[in-house]
């Protein structure tokens, strides 16, 4: 009853690992034979690190990195990878390491046990810089019980997601005017983490047919403030614009930020693209996926809905993918063609060239 109430165990101690990741304490990671006490390098600072090399005692911490970092760093692998650091080291190198668009060192590398590899997949959750110092220690040490540290089994972080997808809620839903004169009811998702996602059900749409539906991203600098740097909010407008000139649809409004990186991370990024990158290798230099997003929470808010055919509005490819192989019948396709601007023309540029995004308009503007 007890498990049934607040989840499976496994489930439990991957959001509590979670929560102190975010906290920026340890996490005991183990899985096969490995046992690692594990430390995000999100906030890492000079007395965090030392406190941790202490704990670690006589074993020097290693830096986990993603395979798109390790990539970024002139590395031909296709997983997560294991650094080798040596006695000494200190908060600069690991930075360095970790997010620095360019670095001149020697690295010794091993591949990533999967403790070390569910510590990144933990992290990401986190929204953290996707990398983490980690020890070997012994199953028994007495740091588990000394210090209160959390142990997460590296199997249940794989089961993670799609549990929390599970778990998912109508929490609750009203109606809204909206300044377009279209009539709305919003209806509040939430998971068993406490994330929340909104269905906007614009109009009086008719489930019994194809639904027309938006997955957005939350974007709080393009939705909110009307950021030129990219075409989110204007994306968002144009949705609400076609759902209520056709009748009526959905707009999913994803709790995703920066393609699923998270508001810092993506403040990062745009950091990197100040520096002459662009939206895509800024997101792999960092270490992660050009997409980080999973499409199941789409799918699943929109079968609660009673909704599984559906015309997409959007230019990503990835959505259409992603949601149908989650279970949801995609029968068309609408595109969102986005205004064009001075500043979010080499980001538009880089969505249409090197990410697959169907745009059109931008093709022809750059006369491909």
């Amino acid at each position: 009853m007890v498990s049934n109430l607040f989840g499976s165990k496994g489930h439990i101690s991957v959001s509590r690992g979670v929560a102190e990741f975010q906290g920026r304490r340890p996490v005991l990671l183990t899985g096969g034979c490995d046992t690692l006490l594990s430390l995000p390098v999100e906030g890492l600072d000079e007395q965090r690190l030392a406190e941790f090399i202490v704990l670690c005692a006589p074993v020097v911490p290693r830096l986990v990195i993603t395979a798109r970092r390790a990539l970024a760093l002139g590395l031909d692998v296709t997983r997560p990878v294991v650094l080798q650091m040596t006695p000494g080291f200190d908060v600069d190198t690991v930075r360095a390491l970790v997010a620095d668009i360019k670095i001149e060192c020697r690295l010794d590398v091993s591949t990533a046990p999967p403790a070390a590899t569910a510590a990144i997949q933990l992290v990401k959750l986190s929204q953290g810089l996707p990398a983490v110092l980690v020890a070997e220690i012994a199953a028994t040490s007495s740091l588990i019980s000394e210090h209160d540290i959390l142990a997460v089994d590296h199997k249940a972080v794989g089961l993670y997601n799609n549990e929390l997808i599970q778990s998912l809620v109508i929490a609750s839903k009203a109606s809204v005017p909206l300044n377009t004169g279209a009539h709305a009811e919003f209806v509040v998702f939430r998971n068993a983490a406490g994330d929340t996602s909104v269905a906007i059900i614009v109009g009086k749409p008719d489930f019994s047919k194809p639904m027309l539906v938006r997955l957005h991203s939350a974007c709080l600098t393009g939705d909110v403030f009307g950021s030129r740097r990219c075409d989110c909010g204007d994306q968002l407008k144009l949705s609400i614009k076609h759902l209520q000139e056709m009748g009526g649809g959905i707009v999913l409004y994803l709790s995703q930020e920066g393609r699923g990186l998270g508001l810092a991370n993506k403040m990062r990024t745009y950091q990197m693209q100040d520096d002459g990158l662009d939206t895509v290798d800024a997101n792999l230099t960092l270490g992660f996926d050009d997409d980080e997003r999973d499409y199941g929470i789409a799918s699943r808010m929109l079968q609660m809905l009673n909704c599984r055919r559906v015309v997409l509005l959007t230019n990503n490819p990835t959505k259409q993918k992603g949601l149908a192989q989650s279970g949801i019948e995609i029968t068309g396709r609408m595109p969102l063609e986005a205004p064009i601007n001075s500043d979010n023309r080499r980001y538009l540029a880089a969505k249409a060239a090197r990410a697959g995004h169907q745009l059109n308009h931008v093709f022809a503007l750059l006369g491909k």
